[in-house]
């Protein structure tokens, strides 16, 4: 009868209201439902999570004192036995393994498989020395890929994405790290490595690259080469997502990043000793990094005594490897500074959070009795308009230690007298001390496609 509601009708009636009230909600749980690479491995939860830790760490104590010399001789000076080790708590009762036991032991003295089972050798790109020599076997390099892919899907990278790394392939482990990690997940990568900026920015526009890895100050650079080379970067490229690590940089620099080409930039964390890349990365909360923590333990201690910090104090970061079969370490000093929270994240993980690294302790200044980190200064520089993404600090003693910052600035500001003193008065609120600033016109300091060197110490070696 007409003005009646047949059954059919309110079947397609229902299901539309449904479809209203719930496909908003599935919206926004459909990414953690079908696109998480390792899914089980992601969503641990923390029983289970703690679980894992500690069966792998009784296994991995034993394993270390068993077949790394070094270890075995550390526990045996600390009146340590492996089967003593019961809980997570006695893992401070390890001995810590520092940088200099890795220089002391060059080229492989820590080394738990005969070199017969060794895949793969990679070394620290420090330029003065010895450099640290990792090594891999098949495993090792199996897990690090899987560790990286998982660290690219938090932060967004598809199978079938177009990756371009330009971190430096060879030694460091950062090229090959990133180039295992989107292969696991199935993304194609550009190996392009360092370099060669023009060609960078042809191949990001030609071939459409929908990701990118690499150093922060490199992509800051970017930000002005690729406007100085004609492109509207927001326009002519397609990259939606920057993955960004080895080393410190500010939100004021992601900030920048994400307004000239419009991509979303995470924070990764690694280091060459463990593994790579891959160790914890940021998801879209941004409230932390994830560190992976069925592969790693982290705790945090104070840089002076060794004593364990509780979660969310600062202090100095400590990894143990939990399933490293070439090269195990156990509590590793990295002397990078941060925290760590333990609390569930809004997005549903709970593995460990830490927070951006805040610098390294041995990175840190000490200018007239006054510890200074260099990304305060960046902090600083990054929120005055009329300045350019390059600086330099520069540290002198003449009698006193002497702090002075120069740094780039745009034409119509070079010569201008009241940003010199905006900037010494900011500079003076957050560090407490006096410098000197020069501003030089733009393209006036050296670039770098990879680690910038920003610091240039001067003062006499004792």
């Amino acid at each position: 009868m007409e003005g009646e509601v047949g059954p059919n009708q309110v079947d397609t009636l229902s299901v539309c209201v449904l479809a209203q009230v719930i496909y908003p909600l599935f919206r926004v749980v459909e990414p953690r439902r079908i696109s998480l690479f390792e899914r089980k491995k992601q969503l641990l939860k923390p029983k289970e999570l703690k679980r894992i830790q500690l069966d792998r760490l009784r296994k991995l104590v034993r394993y270390s004192y068993r077949n790394v010399p070094l270890f075995r001789k550390r526990f045996d000076e600390a009146h340590v036995k492996p089967e003593s080790i019961k809980a997570l708590e006695d893992l401070e009762r390890v001995p810590f393994t520092v940088k200099t036991d890795l220089r002391d032991n060059y080229p492989l003295g820590i080394l738990a498989v005969p070199r017969t089972k060794l895949y793969c050798l990679h070394a620290s790109s420090g330029t003065t020395g010895k450099p640290i020599v990792v090594s891999y076997t098949h495993g090792d390099l199996e897990r690090w890929g899987r560790l990286v892919g998982r660290t690219l899907d938090v932060a967004g990278v598809r199978k079938g994405d177009i990756v371009q790394n330009m971190f430096g392939y060879g030694l460091f482990t950062g090229g090959l790290g990133f180039h295992y990690g989107a292969r696991a997940l199935g993304a194609t990568v550009i190996p392009t490595g360092t370099g060669n900026t023009k060609r960078q920015l042809m191949l990001m526009n030609d071939l459409r690259s929908a990701v990118v890895t690499c150093t922060p100050s490199y992509m800051v650079y970017l930000c002005e080469a690729s406007r100085a080379e004609g492109y509207e970067p927001r326009k002519d490229f397609a990259v939606r997502i920057g993955v960004f690590g080895a080393e410190p940089w500010s939100e004021e620099a992601r900030k920048r990043i994400e307004d000239v080409f419009g991509l979303s930039a995470r924070d990764v964390y690694g280091m060459t000793e463990l593994y790579g890349p891959g160790v914890a990365i940021e998801c879209e909360q941004r409230n932390g990094l994830h560190v992976w923590g069925d592969e790693f333990l982290v705790e945090t201690i104070n840089p002076d005594t060794g004593e364990v910090l509780a979660p969310g104090k600062e202090g100095e970061l400590v990894f143990t490897m939990l399933s490293r079969e070439a090269m195990p370490l156990l509590r590793y000093r990295t002397r990078d500074l941060s925290r760590v929270f333990e609390e569930e994240c809004g997005c549903g993980r709970c593995h460990p959070r830490i927070q951006r690294i805040k610098g390294r302790s041995d990175d840190m200044l000490i200018i007239g009795g006054v510890n200074v980190f260099p990304s305060q200064i960046e902090h600083v520089l990054m929120n005055i308009s009329g300045l350019g993404d390059q600086y330099q600090i520069i540290v002198s003693h003449r009698e006193l230690d002497r702090l002075a910052v120069k740094v780039e600035a745009t034409p119509d500001r070079l010569n201008d007298l009241a940003l010199r003193m905006e900037i010494r008065s900011d500079l003076m609120a957050v560090l407490g001390i006096n410098a000197d600033v020069e501003l030089v016109e733009l393209g006036a300091l050296p670039r770098s496609d990879g680690k910038a060197r920003r610091v240039i110490d001067l003062r006499p070696r004792e």
